[in-house]
């Protein structure tokens, strides 16, 4: 059986996937920055019309057309416009290869007869994608190099044994080379492939290098170039037909226990664990209920999974009863293959952090994951700023860096002024109009303000901190500014001026 590929071209398909979801009429085109200036990335057909061209400067672009329309280029969505047509191709071909970033190619070797013969599969694709609101070229032949090159120049059929003639008209640019080895060819006279086909393969490639002969030969079928398709990516996602309706949430989540069993199977098959789930049910109206969770971390343990979806599936209104229903895990992360549980006198235990993972993912569904926060360790001794706030699901743990003689307490609030201290550190003190009595002190922790930043509450200069452990109960972070008295700079409003031993503030307490 005769090999047969079929190459697919997409000249517009950037500015075509921007149009059909935001139509606009006349001359438009996508624009990419690039150094200092933008240029034109892709163009639709009124545009290029006016003359303008790809890799243009979009100033020089406004000048030859001032009506001209822009919006920026997204490049990410650009390649997955591109794999969503190389998924959709799949029904001309087993396999569906990416040509570059605007372009397809299909092996439809022993394919064409399902569809009455390799013309009427060109004209049912090229109506399929006219339909779609995109501009494409479609060729098919005997290579790769020869597809690739008769798409991208008028498309077309070139029957099997006819490489040579049927590409021989086409430029030297169409073989895939590089601009310099294309002006090289010019400057020798050398226009069309034909010009090529003939001549002695071993000076040219002293000449051109072997890239030429290989394209070339390539083009021709005396070197073999493989379409090699790119694996799909797994898709976490499975269903379930009912063939009675269902109405109790008992049986919904019967359902779900049975659908997670097998989406838990696919991930851990993939070695990866699921960050959201969602979960859609169809009524027999033809509706649809969906709830969605997210977790704290990956996970892939069904029951644990189960659990956080009850009260969302409480709250479903079945309707007539529930027909069919979808799980699926749009957002994953990898997780290598690890112990999640153990049987301890008969009864499954839960690790600590599984644990803690389970009620950072049911407040983080209930109240947002971006509110449940944890403290992670900044590079500074301020108190102030030794900390930053990070969402506990999307940060890890990081341990507190060891500094001698540093002991900070769980609660900081800003400082509040002590009265009637006296002796370092304060025998009794008043503070928040109660009286206190030391009966234990460890320090001073003497930190430093950081002069790279102008903060007020530190113009005081330097802090002598004490762990005061009081008569009366509580444990309270004091500290002194031993060079209060002479600050003579400008105060801030929460720091009154001071003198002698009135110079002892609050700034936390001990658990």
């Amino acid at each position: 059986m005769a090999r047969r590929l079929l190459s697919i071209w997409f000249p517009r398909l950037a500015s075509d996937t921007s149009l059909r979801k935001r139509p606009l009429e006349g001359p438009f085109a996508l624009t990419h920055r690039s150094g200092n200036s933008d240029h034109l990335h892709c163009l639709n057909q009124a545009a290029s019309a006016r003359g303008l061209r790809r890799g243009m400067a979009l100033a020089d672009a406004r000048a030859m057309c001032p009506d001209l329309a822009t919006r920026p280029a997204d490049l990410a969505r650009e390649a997955a416009a591109l794999a969503s047509l190389r998924r959709w191709a799949s029904r001309y071909a087993p396999m569906v290869a990416t040509d570059g970033v605007d372009g397809l190619m299909a092996d439809i070797s022993g394919v064409p007869h399902l569809f009455g013969g390799e013309e009427d599969l060109r004209e049912d694709l090229q109506a399929r994608l006219e339909r779609a609101g995109l501009h494409a070229a479609s060729a098919i032949a005997g290579t790769r190099g020869a597809a690739h090159a008769l798409a991208r120049h008028g498309g077309g059929i070139v029957p099997d044994g006819r490489l040579a003639e049927e590409i021989g008209h086409l430029p030297v640019t169409a073989l895939r080379v590089d601009h310099d080895t294309a002006e090289g060819l010019s400057r020798m006279g050398l226009l069309r492939i034909a010009d090529l086909i003939p001549l002695p393969r071993a000076p040219l490639a002293r000449r051109f290098g072997q890239g030429l002969v290989l394209r070339l030969d390539q083009a021709l079928g005396a070197q073999s170039e493989p379409v090699a398709a790119e694996p799909d990516a797994p898709h976490f996602g499975v269903r379930m037909t009912l063939p009675e309706p269902i109405g109790l949430q008992s049986d919904v989540m019967a359902g779900l226990a049975r659908l997670l069993d097998r989406l838990c199977a696919k991930l851990a098959q993939h070695h990866m664990g699921a960050r959201r789930v969602r979960l859609e049910l169809r009524r027999v109206d033809r509706g649809s209920a969906q709830v969605e969770i997210g977790l704290a971390r990956p996970m892939r343990d069904p029951a644990r999974i189960a659990a956080l979806f009850a009260k969302g599936v409480d709250e479903i209104d079945s309707g007539f009863g529930i027909d069919a229903m979808r799980l699926t895990a749009p957002v994953t992360e990898a997780l290598a293959p690890e112990q999640v549980s153990g049987q301890i006198g008969g009864g499954t235990s839960i690790r600590t952090e599984d644990a803690l993972a389970d009620l950072m993912s049911s407040v983080g569904n209930r109240i947002g994951f971006e509110r449940v926060l944890r403290l992670l360790p900044a590079t500074s001794l301020i108190p102030e700023r030794s900390f930053l706030m990070a969402p506990a699901a999307y940060s890890a743990p990081e341990p507190t860096p060891h500094r001698a003689g540093s002991n900070r307490p769980i609660t900081l609030f800003p400082p509040e002024p002590v009265t009637d201290a006296s002796g370092t550190p304060p025998a009794s003190f008043r503070w928040r109009r109660m009286r206190f009595t030391t009966l234990r002190a460890a320090g001073p922790e003497r930190i430093a303000p950081e002069w790279w930043f102008d903060d007020p509450a530190w113009r005081s200069g330097l802090r002598d901190y004490w762990r005061v452990e009081t008569q009366e109960g509580p444990r309270l972070w004091l500290f002194v500014t031993p060079q209060a008295q002479s600050w003579t700079g400008p105060q801030d409003a929460n720091w009154p001026a001071t003198a002698g031993a009135q110079n002892w503030y609050v700034q936390g307490e001990f658990a």
